[in-house]
């Protein structure tokens, strides 16, 4: 059993049963979490001035849940061989992860100042140097097949994690990602759970405009994988979601969470020009009172 401590309360994980109970200062707790880790990614980001908003922000309720309430890990010992993987396949996104780890204790806040700096730890895209990161990430519509991987070597190996994949829904216009979702279904990999944030956004413009997804839930069926829709800023909805995904036997999950792109930041929310654009002194005065 692992015990993964949240301030002033304990989740316990016990072969993957997710605590099922949330009091509501459980649940305020969790979206005051995010809300922090929203301002985190604006500072950081603003300090670098460059990276990607957009992405980062409608991702932070899904990330946060799942690293204070889900996953199997230990800060303490990032290379802990039973700890459930997590790869961030929009690696573009990283400054998200990084406030996180950061948030979790895997490193000092003070590293996420040099965020694309020379030399630095914290580079534009997840990198592997990075305490609590795996695999690193750049090409998209790659990681979920580092997922696939995974999964199977622990099917191997018979560790006992999980594993998963926080996919973009731009980069699920890619051949890999299908091909990915094929053999996972194909192998079974029930302990793999994919999560997409489907924003609507891609650097281009419109998802829907650029090459349409829809209808997402039902491709996503048809390659053999249990998939769930759901509210990708509503903490309850988040949490039930990744309950459901550690039940499921003889199939792979995927999480299809509705999300707002630039989420939280009323300027940012829904414009493209915010996928990969840090804000100015400005914007980064505005968008911090709106996070207070």
């Amino acid at each position: 059993m692992v015990i993964l401590k949240i301030t002033n309360y304990q989740l316990r994980i016990t072969d993957y049963e997710i605590k099922m109970q949330y009091s509501e200062s459980e649940i305020k707790e969790l979206e005051a979490k995010a809300k922090n880790i929203r301002r985190l990614i604006i500072r950081m980001l603003a300090k670098a001035g460059s990276g990607h908003p957009g992405g980062s922000l409608s991702s932070a309720d899904l990330l946060t849940v799942l690293y204070f309430a889900v996953l199997k890990h230990d800060p303490k010992k990032p290379d802990w061989p039973q700890r459930d993987r997590f790869h961030m396949s929009k690696g573009h996104c990283c400054p998200l992860w990084y406030a996180v780890l950061a948030e979790a204790g895997y490193f000092l806040e003070e590293e996420l100042w040099h965020l694309r700096k020379l030399g630095a730890t914290l580079q534009g895209h997840s990198d592997r140097r990075v305490a609590g990161i795996d695999v690193g990430a750049g090409s998209l519509g790659q990681g979920l097949s580092v997922g696939l991987g995974m999964s199977l070597a622990n099917k191997i190996d018979r560790i006992g994690y999980r594993v998963y994949v926080l996919l973009g829904d731009g980069e699920t216009q890619e051949g890999n990602i299908w091909e990915a979702a094929m053999a996972a279904s194909h192998y079974k990999c029930d302990n793999l759970c994919a999560i997409l944030d489907y924003n609507g956004y891609q650097i281009d413009g419109k998802v829907k405009d650029i090459m349409n997804l829809e209808p997402i839930l039902a491709k996503w069926q048809a390659f053999g994988w249990h998939s769930i829709e759901i509210d990708g800023h509503n903490i309850r909805q988040i949490l039930d979601a990744y309950q459901k995904a550690c039940k499921v036997k003889g199939q792979p999950s995927i999480i299809i969470a509705h999300t707002i792109k630039g989420k939280g930041v009323s300027f940012m929310e829904n414009v493209v020009d915010f996928h990969g654009r840090a804000p100015t002194k400005d914007e980064t005065e505005r968008a911090l009172k709106e996070l207070e």
